[in-house]
């Protein structure tokens, strides 16, 4: 008892600062392993990124009443987001899906190079952003008060699943990279609202392209955004130095479809989500979020349901295919430095056990 009652205050003063530390800044201090206190009798445990462990998954009454009179179908407004906060006390919603003129009073991505941040791209950014002189979804989309979204991993997973109808009944469909839509509408739909990509992802064939998307750009270095300032004022793409592997000469797409990603996304993926290590705000080995995950992580920001259908790597497989428009196998997935497949995994599939997300191929 005499070694009860002084745990039970350090519990109940760690509770408290806690709470108060939530309603002022949405967050709860960064901690290096799990802890746990009571709350109304019910032991609460959060692992050391934050997240609750085991949530129950339960709507509040007020919420249950909302969403049980909307019909089948209709869209939730703010049920990604309050199941998110439910997992991850310390999640705030507004980050804005794209870079715009006021991207230099953004504090979280000032003090970072490439990927995570702005630093040292200031002046080519403003340039790029001067031509595309659009920074959202569009009128239509941004008009919307609720919008279901759906992220497309490139996963072999998707094949044969006959799941393109109901990917495009989505307000917004994200593609990544080169993932092709054409020959494969059956299980991917052909619906596209936007397609993210880096230099050396992007579609190399201009005739690939779909007719009307926006061409969203994440740089993961400075050489990216100088071959995005060549792609939006039409110049001549000049040697290849900076990539690892051949980048597209031609997109084509006017300067007003193309978008520059915040590249908050990539840093609160890969830190505060993932766990994956800092290395001092620089790209480093294990340290990079993949596309999808970073394309998630905006969707929590900007949509009120988020799905995602083509996503998990069964690494226990080698022989299966990686992606679903080609042959390559899974065991390639192995040869990549940047990411940490296992900590993100782990991440995803947090999302989908609280109900943050649903995974229409259920491979996460």
């Amino acid at each position: 008892m005499l070694l009860l009652c002084p745990m039970l205050v350090l519990g109940f003063l760690y509770y408290s600062s806690g709470k108060l530390h939530l309603r002022s800044l949405g967050q709860r201090p960064q901690v290096d392993k799990d802890i746990s206190f009571w709350d109304m009798g019910r032991l609460v445990v959060y692992d050391k990124q934050g997240f609750l462990i085991k949530p129950d998954g339960k709507l509040p009454l007020e919420l249950q009443y909302k969403y049980g009179n909307l019909s089948k179908g209709e869209c939730k407004p703010g049920f990604s987001e309050f199941k998110m906060i439910s997992l991850y006390p310390k999640f705030v919603k507004p980050a804005p899906m794209f870079l715009d003129l006021n991207f230099k009073r953004m504090s979280k991505i000032s003090n970072y190079p490439p990927p995570f941040g702005i630093k040292t791209q200031e002046n080519m950014i403003t340039v790029i952003l001067d031509e595309t002189k659009n920074y959202g979804l569009g009128d239509e989309l941004d008009r919307l008060s609720c919008k279901r979204c759906i992220i497309v991993g490139n996963g072999g997973i998707l094949f044969n699943k006959s799941l393109g109808s109901k990917i495009d009944e989505y307000d917004v469909v994200v593609r990544l990279n080169e993932a092709p839509v054409k020959g494969y509408e059956k299980d991917v739909g052909t619906k596209t609202t936007m397609r993210i990509t880096y230099p050396e992802g992007a579609i190399q064939k201009p005739d690939l392209y779909e007719k009307s998307s926006l061409f969203v750009f994440s740089a993961f270095k400075p050489p990216d955004l100088k071959w995005l300032k060549h792609i939006v004022f039409k110049e001549k793409v000049r040697g290849t130095d900076g990539f690892w592997k051949s980048v597209a000469r031609v997109v084509p797409r006017n300067a007003a479809e193309v978008r520059i990603l915040n590249p908050y996304f990539i840093q609160e993926a890969a830190f505060q989500f993932i766990g994956l290590p800092r290395n001092n705000g620089h790209m480093g080995r294990g340290n990079i979020p993949t596309l999808g995950t970073v394309a998630i992580t905006m969707a929590l920001h900007n949509c009120d349901e988020v799905a995602v259908a083509g996503f998990g790597y069964d690494l226990n497989n080698p022989h299966s295919p990686l992606h679903y428009y080609e042959k390559l196998k899974m065991s390639a997935i192995k040869d990549s430095w940047t990411h940490n497949i296992s900590k993100e995994k782990e991440f995803l599939q947090k999302l989908v056990a609280a109900g943050v997300i649903q995974d229409l191929t259920n491979g996460i």
